[in-house]
């Protein structure tokens, strides 16, 4: 999806007007903002085109990382696809149940005494970070 179709989809549940009011800008330029930009002027550079610009600029994540965090989510990126010919299935299946293990495991120590602290919290976040990103890798494959 591109950026201009993610804003009209979000100007849908919203009113247009507000934003713009809201925003301190033209009405006209939040309409743009949702169109898709041309080589004849229609469509702008909008707040998501110029956040990723920054993104690719600085090669720094933390603009989306704090997006998710405003948002309730959290980012994890997802793995540079390894398909190779001759992917196994059931080797890479048997990695996956393995690592879902090793969640299972922490998670069940650190809940031993009702509680999770804040290290361990983390280190159940690294596995389940690591659990996602391979098994997208694998779904993509």
């Amino acid at each position: 999806m591109e950026s201009h179709e993610v804003l009209r989809r979000a100007f849908a549940k919203t009113s247009p007007k507000a934003v713009a009011a809201d925003l301190g800008i033209s009405l006209s330029l939040v309409y743009k903002w949702a169109e898709k930009q041309s080589e004849d002027g229609s469509g702008s550079r909008n707040p998501l085109d110029r956040l990723m610009k920054i993104v690719e600029l600085s090669g720094d994540l933390g603009i989306i990382e704090w997006l998710c965090q405003q948002t309730g989510g959290y980012f994890v990126r997802n793995p540079k696809s390894s398909c190779e010919k001759g992917y196994q299935v059931l080797p890479a299946t048997n990695e996956i149940i393995s690592q879902f293990s090793v969640l299972l495991q922490q998670i069940s120590a650190a809940a031993l005494h009702h509680s999770i602290n804040a290290k361990e919290a983390k280190e159940i976040r690294e596995i389940w970070d690591k659990l996602k990103s391979y098994a997208e890798g694998f779904v993509r494959c």
